[in-house]
């Protein structure tokens, strides 16, 4: 089993840090998690890929170790692909995969559609694009986040925990993901302090999106992407990402194969062989439909 490596990415307004598995000889694959992940969701479907790619997992802003955003500032999907594409240049990556994860996966398929000539295969599980708006909470939404929201970033009042064993207890409650496979994501998204442990992500980013893009924004966005692309969905699906919705979204891309796979949100982590084969077929071969 491959250990990883622990990386800093220094850009003009913060730090990022990233796990890395494999050779730098490889071909670069960009990973980006889920909303309140971290690195170390892909702790378990790198090392299955690190003979053939050097696995690059960002922890984005916010998130693990990753400095968080300064005061004043909002965490917004169009922000996350800044601060990758800014990551991108400090690690002289020229052309590269990108592997995305739920809100992951909307980053990198902005990305994608953002700096086309430079992605060489797109790998999206459990999204493609954004959450979007229809338009119908949106009035509600905008006025929430702008006046329910405190000004500041605090960690007054956070949960602190007596162990490991009982954030991970937590954890698997909220997400319905099993404490014992979501334990590299809760070690790494822990920091000790006098009496116990709490999550060392920005509570910020548990606030109200203020904004989000329309869906027919999203889809002229989806229009830009250039590189095959892979698109691996839950079944039973995720009730945020509707068939209706994701297939119309897939008609957007021009080269795309769309997988289905029996399990939860976290295939990845459920299902680290079947998800890494599928890696392998679609991220060597053209993509094809299944």
């Amino acid at each position: 089993m491959h250990a990883p490596v622990e990386r800093s990415i220094a850009l003009p307004h913060l730090t990022l840090r990233a796990q890395v598995w494999g050779s730098n000889a490889l071909p670069a694959l960009l990973a980006l998690h889920g909303w309140l992940d971290n690195a170390a969701s892909f702790a378990t479907l790198a090392p299955l890929l690190a003979d053939r790619w050097q696995v690059i997992a960002l922890d984005l802003p916010g998130h693990g170790h990753s400095d968080h955003l300064p005061e004043g500032a909002l965490y917004h999907y169009v922000d996350y692909v800044r601060c990758v594409l800014g990551a991108v240049d400090a690690l002289g990556l020229e052309h590269y995969s990108l592997l995305g994860h739920s809100m992951g996966a909307g980053i990198a398929s902005l990305i994608a559609a953002a700096a086309p000539a430079s992605i060489e295969h797109l790998a999206l599980i459990e999204g493609l694009g954004p959450i979007g708006d229809d338009g119908s909470h949106t009035l509600q939404r905008f006025r929430d986040a702008l006046t329910l929201a405190p000004t500041k970033s605090s960690r007054r009042g956070l949960r602190v925990f007596r162990d490991i064993e009982q954030a991970a207890s937590a954890r698997a409650i909220a997400s319905g993901l099993s404490a014992e496979l979501a334990r590299p994501i809760i070690e790494r998204g822990l920091m000790e302090i006098t009496d116990g442990w709490h999550w060392r992500s920005d509570p910020r980013l548990n606030r109200a999106t203020p904004l989000r893009l329309a869906e027919t924004q999203i889809m002229a966005l989806l229009h830009g992407i250039e590189a095959p692309t892979a698109l691996l969905l839950s079944a039973p699906h995720t009730p945020y990402l509707p068939p209706t919705q994701m297939s119309a979204r897939a008609a957007c891309v021009g080269d795309i194969a769309v997988t289905h796979m029996e399990g939860g949100h976290h295939l990845h982590l459920e299902q680290s062989e079947p998800v890494a084969q599928w890696l392998l077929k679609h991220l060597i071969l053209p993509a094809s439909s299944d």
